[in-house]
């Protein structure tokens, strides 16, 4: 599979990247800035670098013969997506290009507070804990809301996947995945655990057009 991996200089994207490639995929990174990017010289590795992924018609170039987009764009703070919001004018351009270049099927990360509290979560965490982080991250979770009505609306193939906490762990494969909600009692994942599900989505028919909570 030819996979365009948008955000592939973060945490996540870092670790698409490496999966996608150990799993025989071949890969274009879309960066900004490639030192930034560990991984050089695979031979089914090509580096793109695109300063403004808002562009559309920059888009054009990384997209054209693709099977496949996986997107792991998102702020880096509330005060960045408060003054320069990223996933959701992102996605706007990137699901326009994906249209003229024929691309059809795209995974993306968004976060669990964007899904349905789940009833097992105990009184404490849904009536205190996720309304404090939802107001302490307002403008990520904005982000990321836009972000998500952008890929719903497109004619694209999509899946949402909505974790909880990141960490910085091993891949495991073994996370809990929940459709079209969040997994009960799920605080935390690992970036790799992550990256494992944006790719495993793309050959995964039953997830498309839906959300996907995954959690350890």
């Amino acid at each position: 599979m030819r996979i365009t991996v948008f955000g592939a200089t973060g945490g996540v994207g870092r670790e698409v990247v490496h999966q996608a490639l150990d799993a025989g995929h071949e890969v274009t990174a879309v960066v900004r800035d490639p030192a930034r990017l560990p991984v050089a010289g695979h031979e089914r590795l090509r580096v793109a670098t695109v300063a403004d992924v808002t562009d559309a018609d920059a888009l054009g170039p990384v997209l054209h013969g693709q099977d496949a987009v996986v997107c792991a764009l998102g702020a880096h703070s509330n005060k960045q997506a408060r003054l320069a919001p990223v996933a959701g004018p992102a996605l706007g351009a990137i699901v326009s290009a994906m249209d003229r270049a024929g691309v059809r099927r795209l995974s993306a990360v968004s976060a669990a507070p964007l899904g349905p509290d789940h009833e097992d979560d105990g009184a404490f965490t849904r009536a205190v804990f996720m309304p404090l982080l939802r107001r302490a991250l307002r403008d990520v979770y904005a982000d990321l809301a836009v972000m998500e009505a952008v890929i719903g609306a497109s004619g694209t193939q999509w899946t949402v996947i909505r974790p909880p906490k990141l960490l910085d762990s091993p891949r495991t494969g073994t996370y809990r995945r929940a459709v079209d909600a969040n997994v009960p009692r799920g605080r935390s994942i690992g970036r790799a655990d992550v990256a494992d599900a944006l790719l495993s989505a793309l050959t995964d028919p039953t997830t498309t057009g839906h959300t996907l909570g995954v959690a350890t």
